[in-house]
């Protein structure tokens, strides 16, 4: 069941890529196609998913490599689900906002479904070694969409997304080796390797947490590994940048609970430090937001922030902490894919990212001013959208650990609200209207789609909170919460 979602999207960038040139018209209709179909079936596996059942589900396993231990292994519990549901809505998204490109199109979708096809098996795989060759896969489709597609400075950013990631990956492989060498049999299923890994000595464990931090720290990131996210997202294409704020951060948060659970000793050891440098990243990002006149830098910068609330959720180690943890990565992904969709339209529109280049949206394009102005206050945590019950769980979980420590995350929401309501201020207010066609019919369609998303978990979070009620429940077992 697994397999089709992630190599569906691999059979529609084939398709792309062998596409004649004189049906290129085709090639955006091929592959919304096959976006769809991924978001569709991914929303039959949920309805297929039971919250109370198994802690893995939908296994299925073939061996790879006997000799080495590796097998092709797929399965998911109820936080990978949230995340291939995440992956799937922002990628159908982007392939939705991608309608009007003209130059390199067939270079394009083919990278697009190829980076969701990767994305899909971070999230479903089972197996260390599997998980390690679709995070690489991730590599190579992001640098040459940046790479070929980007900005002026695109080649540079794509250098530094690439060389920052790799570097990180790096530590991340030498630390699974150390796994590997500890888990019973020489395996690297990440049920063998869990087993082996709590059995290691402390400093052993926190040597190999050291390395598993580095890569997904970079990946997240968090201070001081972001070197490469605010040129990369600034360089990028609009629904590139979606896709890698919205997503591909979230696999960095995602390997660091997998790698809570396979060395809880270290986790507990290293618990206060995580604490630091999540308020650290918090405190930085926000500081940084609020200094840019770039509006894409800006919503760059906000992402740091906002991964240092996920971070320190994580950190908590107990259930509603780690569950306000999940709950920011599907939030933030949903918020910063829609910042990054309006910013990317107005820049389309005006060919300046400068604030001060902008006047009110009110008088001219209502639409615009809208969804800009709701992008930011669901960025700032605001009742009714998701960010709110995100951040309320992280706040609760970490007073719970941490007491009056947690008012240092107020201090940042406080900074995020600071330069959110400047935005607005500035794009919403009653200055001098600018000159600039509205929202088409699509682009309405694909912000409305974000914006219920953010307001019905907002509203309603109760399914989303039932479907990793019991991963998170298990996770933090671990640690006796």
């Amino acid at each position: 069941m697994l397999k089709v979602l992630v190599f569906m999207p691999v059979l529609g960038a084939g398709l792309v890529a062998i596409l004649p040139g004189r049906f290129a018209g085709w090639m955006w209709r091929l592959a919304f196609f096959f976006a769809l179909a991924a978001l569709g079936y991914s929303f039959w596996l949920a309805a297929h998913f039971d919250p109370l059942g198994p802690a893995i589900q939908m296994h299925e396993s073939r061996p790879w490599n006997v000799r080495l231990g590796s097998y092709f292994a797929l399965g998911i519990d109820g936080i990978s689900l949230s995340m291939l549901l995440l992956t799937a809505l922002l990628t159908m998204i982007a392939v939705l906002m991608s309608r009007r490109m003209e130059d390199g199109k067939r270079l394009y979708f083919t990278l697009i479904l190829l980076l969701e096809s990767a994305m899909f098996g971070v999230f479903t795989a089972r197996d260390w070694s599997l998980f390690y060759v679709f995070w690489e896969a991730t590599l190579l489709p992001l640098f040459f969409l940046i790479d070929r597609l980007g900005g002026l400075n695109r080649q540079r950013a794509a250098l530094n997304f690439f060389l920052y990631t790799l570097g990180g990956s790096v530590f991340m492989l030498v630390a699974l080796l150390f796994l590997y060498d500890a888990a019973p049999g020489h395996s690297f299923a990440m049920g063998d390797m869990a087993a082996g890994g709590r059995e290691l000595p402390l400093n052993t464990q926190l040597l190999i947490f050291a390395g598993l931090f580095l890569g997904f720290g970079v990946k997240m990131p968090v201070f001081p590994l972001h070197g490469w996210l605010p040129l990369a997202h600034v360089e990028a294409p609009s629904p590139v940048s979606i896709l890698l704020s919205g997503v591909l951060l979230k696999m960095g948060a995602y390997g660091l609970i997998r790698a809570a659970e396979t060395l809880p000793a270290a986790l507990l050891a290293a618990q206060d430090w995580l604490m630091v440098i999540a308020m650290v990243s918090l405190l930085y990002g926000g500081i940084l937001a609020w200094r840019q006149q770039d509006l894409k830098a800006m919503v760059a910068y906000s992402s740091i922030s906002h991964m240092g609330v996920v971070l320190l959720g994580i950190a908590t180690l107990n259930v509603t902490g780690m569950t306000g943890a999940v709950m920011q990565m599907v939030a933030h992904g949903l918020t910063a894919a829609t910042l990054f969709l309006i910013v990317g339209l107005l820049y389309q529109r005006t060919h300046s990212r400068d604030l001060a280049d902008y006047g009110s949206l009110l008088g001219r394009a209502p639409r615009f001013a809208f969804f800009i102005a709701f992008g930011l206050l669901a960025a700032i945590g605001l009742p009714g959208s998701a960010g709110f019950i995100a951040e309320l769980h992280v706040l609760v979980g970490g007073f719970g650990r941490w007491g009056g420590w947690v008012l240092i995350v107020c201090l940042g929401m406080l900074i995020g609200a600071a330069y959110g309501l400047r935005v607005i201020g500035r794009l919403c207010g009653k200055g001098e209207a600018m000159t600039i066609s509205d929202m088409t019919r699509t682009e309405t369609s694909a912000a409305a789609i974000l914006a219920l998303a953010i307001v019905v978990l907002g509203v309603w979070p109760a399914p989303l909170l039932d479907l990793i009620a019991g991963s998170v429940g298990r996770i933090a077992g671990l640690f006796g919460a």
